[in-house]
Order: structure tokens, then C-alpha cells, then sequence
């Protein structure tokens, strides 16, 4: 029999047809500061379950009887060449548009038409709230999607009536995004007006981060899909789907609907396997979702690309809270959370240098046949493949380097582009990369071998000797013995020439036997 719900992929869940949790399990700080009457920022990443949370909050106090109120988005407003006049009629519209899904006719607030006095936000929510007897709870999708004047002219209406909130304004404003309110003033032209402080929002008292789930919401979640169908998600599986995504919502969901309806067909007598995991991983990133699609496109812009360059040749960058940079880049659910600053999850660890050499692994043609470093065998020569990249290296790598936006992160994306294309006939390449570690480790994985290799530019006279010394201590922690340290010369031919920087040598160190490659 078929389920009644599933793993929802789109648009806000419902609990009558979908599996979730609740989203409010964990924010007792909402419900304090609506209580306290305070004004507050959400913001979190796409499709993380934002809108999920407040519909359910907006729901929850108007049942509660305490408050009334409504959500409603002011993205029909969000456009560069909007007047103030037009972008205040849209915003009120969305609102009154909206306060039908919520509450009764006594409650909503006049419809626009019949409006009287100047149409302003303003005007509009003090009438609003002096025509009630409960306060009033007003939560703001999509603020982030404002320019210019219309949100500066949004924040100050709202700041205005901060004073006279409960009795003649909404007594608590959540303003809800993809960035938190720092991340407002950026959207606001130099030259227009700012609202005379730091912060566009000064008086928020929180700013509140929407973060992943953890395994333990991950098992409540499938758990729900082994009550109602008896298809079990089995520890070992959940544990690899938590490394797959982070426990990023959306991924979380998708991999989950990915197996059930697409690999299994909804069979539920079938069996849930580590297989069906990995090949989910390798179906999403092929097809390209909007989640993933809508990730990527973030990666042309110029904040995120010197995290994204950082991250991938392990250089060192401070982290801080009030580098806008690193912040941005986790507002927008591209890096961890914690330390050590990496990619958040293993499937946008995969895409992501994918994308960024797709053009070219498209160009690479005889050299990355699969067949052609093959053994009789059928395992992989790893000493012919290397020796193979140093020679295309030499020939097209500073014609590729210039065209790449990742200038920095250009040699390892180039190996990585050049391997994807091979492994792609039947192996597969865990990459490990974070801040500061100086290095890049890739683990490839070919009909039953593993190789390691160990990526570094060679900046420095001491580049060498740590890379032996690094290398050995992965090799340590995955009981091997043989690995690859590959060292990219960042100065041009002109000043170290190709006949002395390719170099090919094998030697033992700290009990390893380690192949250097130079180029």
C-alpha cells in the first residue's frame, strides 16, 4: 500500500502529506521573544526550512489565542528599478493576500482598496494593530530580496513603530532571510541614505541561525517512513546519509526520496542499502537539482570564490566573526559551521570542483580514457596516469590557468579534472580539503585499489619535507603504505623552466614509500 506521505522536496511541509519534524522543537528563543515583545532576524540557507517554521509558528500562536499572526513575503517587491510608492502598495497587498490563509475576518486588516490615509507600511500596521485587542505577530519572508530605498524605507517604517508597539503596532516583527541583518547594508547603494547606524536593524534584539539537523533528527525523521510502510532505514545506512549531507534538510530529504521512489520504485518490501546511498550521490549530482543548481551559482561571486580557493588549496585564513567573507559563506550553507572551515557536506565537497572544472574535463579527450591506463588486469596504473597528467600539465597548463575564474585553486582543479575523467570508468574520488591545512588529499577508490594523494602548491623551500610529513600521517590514519605527493611550482616557465620542475621520484619516509611528483 502506498503511503500517504513522503519526503517533501518542494515548497513548504505539511504534516498531513509529508515526513517532518517539528520545526519549532528547539527555538524556545522565539517563543521568549515574543513573549518579551522583541523584534528579531531568521535566517538560514535555501530550502532549510524557513517558511516550513513559520507557517507552523504563525498556526501555533493564532490556535494558542495569545497573538494573532500572519507570515506573508515581500519578494513581489523585490526588484531593483521599484519606486517606494509601488513596492509599499505590493508589500501591503502580500500582507492582506496573505492574513486570509491565518485568521478571520475580524482579525485580517483592511483590505488595501478601501484604504483611506496615505498607503504606507507605516500607516497600514499602526491602523492594523489599534483595530485589534491581542498583539500582533508579523513575520516577513524575503527581506533580503529588497534593494535599495524600499528597504531602507522598510526597515525605518518598522523602526518608527517599534515604540508604540503593542497597542498601535505589530508587537513583535521577525524579518526572515537567506543573510542575517549585517548582511542588509550591502544591498544598500553608498550613495543612498543609510538608517544612522551600523546596523540597518538596531533594534532586533536576536539573530537567529537555522541550523542542520543532527542524526538523531535525521532517525526521527526516516522513522516515520518505517512506521507507516515497514521500510527500514538501518544505522549504518543513516550514518552514510549523514556524511552525504550534513544534515542539511533538503539533501536530507532529497536522498531519502531519491531512494524510496525513484531507485526502489516505492517497493517498501525492498531493502534500504549503503549502495542505494552511493548511487543517490552520484544521481543528484548529475541532474543538478535547483537546490544544487542555485548553490553553484553562488560561486561566481567573488566573496565566496576566495573562501571556495581557500578551502581547496588548504591556505590559511582567520577565522573570525567579523570576516563577512567566511560569515557569508556560511549564511549561505556553503561551509561548515565549526571548525576546521570546510565544504559542509560531502555531496557539495563533490560538485562543487566538479562544476568548477566541468569545461574542462569536456576538452580533455584522448588523454582521459579510461582504457588507457588500465592494466591487463583491469586495475588502474596510477604511475602512467600521473606521468600523463605531468605531460598534459606542461602542455596546456598556463592556457587553462588563465581562463579560470579559480585562478588560485587552478593546478588541483586541473589534476581533479583530469582524474574525474578517468575514475568516471568505474572508480570513484573522496576529496579531503579544509582551511589551513595546507594541502588537498584525494582518495581514489578503483576496482578494489585505493591511492592516496596529496596535493600542494610548492610556495616555499620547506613545501617538500612537510608534504612528506603530512602525507605519511594520512596514510597513517588510513593503514596504508604507498601514496602520492604531487606539487604544483607556482612560478611561471619563464623563471623556473618545464625541463627542471617535472620531476618523478620515489623514496621511503617514516616507513612509507612515497612517489613525488613535480610539475
Amino acid at each position: 500500500m502506498k503511503s500517504k506521505r513522503y519526503f517533501n522536496t518542494t515548497g513548504f511541509c505539511m504534516p498531513e502529506r509529508h515526513y517532518m519534524i517539528d520545526p519549532l522543537r528547539n527555538q524556545k528563543i522565539i517563543f521568549d521573544l515574543i513573549d518579551k515583545a522583541q523584534y528579531f532576524t531568521i535566517h538560514a540557507p535555501r530550502q532549510t526550512g524557513k517558511t516550513t517554521l513559520l507557517h507552523e509558528l504563525a498556526h501555533r500562536l493564532n490556535k494558542e489565542g495569545n497573538y494573532i499572526s500572519v507570515v506573508f513575503s515581500v519578494e513581489s517587491a523585490g526588484y531593483r528599478s521599484i519606486t517606494e510608492e509601488t513596492a509599499n502598495k505590493k508589500i501591503i497587498n502580500s500582507l492582506y493576500s496573505s492574513s486570509g490563509q491565518y485568521l478571520n475576518e475580524n482579525n485580517c486588516p483592511i483590505p488595501p482598496e478601501k484604504y483611506t490615509k496615505d498607503l504606507t507600511l507605516e500607516n497600514y500596521l499602526i491602523d492594523w494593530a489599534s483595530s485589534q485587542s491581542k498583539p500582533i505577530v508579523l513575520l516577513l519572508d524575503e527581506i533580503d530580496s529588497l534593494y535599495d530605498d524600499v528597504l531602507v524605507s522598510v526597515l525605518r517604517q518598522l523602526r518608527n513603530g517599534f515604540q508604540i508597539r503593542p497597542e498601535r503596532f505589530p508587537s513583535t516583527v521577525a524579518l526572515v532571510g537567506l543573510r542575517d541583518v549585517r548582511e542588509y547594508k550591502t544591498k544598500v547603494r553608498p550613495s543612498e541614505a543609510s538608517l544612522g547606524s551600523g546596523s540597518p536593524f538596531n533594534i532586533k534584539a536576536e539573530s537567529i541561525l537555522l541550523g542542520t539537523w543532527t542524526k538523531e533528527e535525521i532517525t526521527e525523521l526516516y522513522s516515520q517512513h518505517t512506521k507507516d510502510t515497514g521500510q527500514v532505514f538501518t544505522k549504518e545506512v543513516i550514518n552514510r546519509i549523514y556524511e552525504l549531507t550534513g544534515g542539511q534538510p533538503w539533501l536530507v530529504n532529497a536522498v531519502a526520496n531519491e531512494i524510496v521512489e525513484k531507485i526502489l520504485k516505492s517497493d517498501y518490501t525492498k531493502k534500504i542499502t549503503l549502495a542505494h546511498a552511493e548511487e543517490v550521490k552520484e544521481n543528484l549530482i548529475a541532474r543538478r537539482d535547483t537546490h544544487l543548481d542555485s548553490l553553484i551559482d553562488k560561486l561566481k561571486e567573488e566573496r565566496v570564490k576566495n573562501i571556495v580557493s581557500a578551502i581547496i588549496n588548504g591556505d590559511g585564513v582567520l577565522f573570525d566573526n567579523y570576516d563577512d567573507s567566511l560569515l557569508y559563506c556560511r549564511d549561505l550553507g556553503i561551509i561548515s559551521e565549526t571548525k576546521p572551515i570546510r565544504i559542509a557536506n560531502e555531496i557539495y565537497r563533490e560538485i562543487i570542483p566538479r562544476v568548477l572544472n566541468r569545461n574542462l574535463q569536456d576538452s580533455i579527450e584522448e588523454e582521459g580514457e579510461t582504457k588507457w591506463y588500465i592494466k591487463p588486469n583491469g586495475k588502474l596504473d596510477m604511475d602512467k596516469l600521473l606521468k600523463a597528467f605531468q605531460a598534459f600539465y606542461r602542455e596546456n597548463s598556463e592556457m587553462w590557468l588563465e581562463k579560470f575564474d579559480y585562478k588560485e585553486a587552478g593546478p588541483h582543479l586541473l589534476l581533479m579534472a583530469f582524474l574525474q575523467r578517468v575514475i568516471n570508468g568505474g572508480g570513484k574520488i573522496n576529496r579531503e580539503m579544509a582551511v589551513g591545512t595546507g594541502r588537498t588529499d584525494l582518495l581514489i577508490e578503483f576496482n578494489g585499489d585505493k591511492f592516496v594523494l596529496e596535493l600542494k602548491l610548492n610556495r616555499l623551500p620547506s613545501t617538500k619535507q612537510k608534504g612528506l610529513d603530512q602525507i605519511s600521517r594520512y596514510l597513517d590514519t588510513l593503514g596504508m603504505t604507498k601514496g602520492y605527493l604531487i606539487l604544483f611550482e607556482i612560478k611561471p616557465s619563464s623563471i623556473i623552466p618545464w625541463e627542471t620542475r617535472v620531476k618523478w621520484e620515489t623514496l621511503s619516509h617514516q616507513n612509507k614509500e612515497i612517489t613525488i611528483v613535480e610539475m
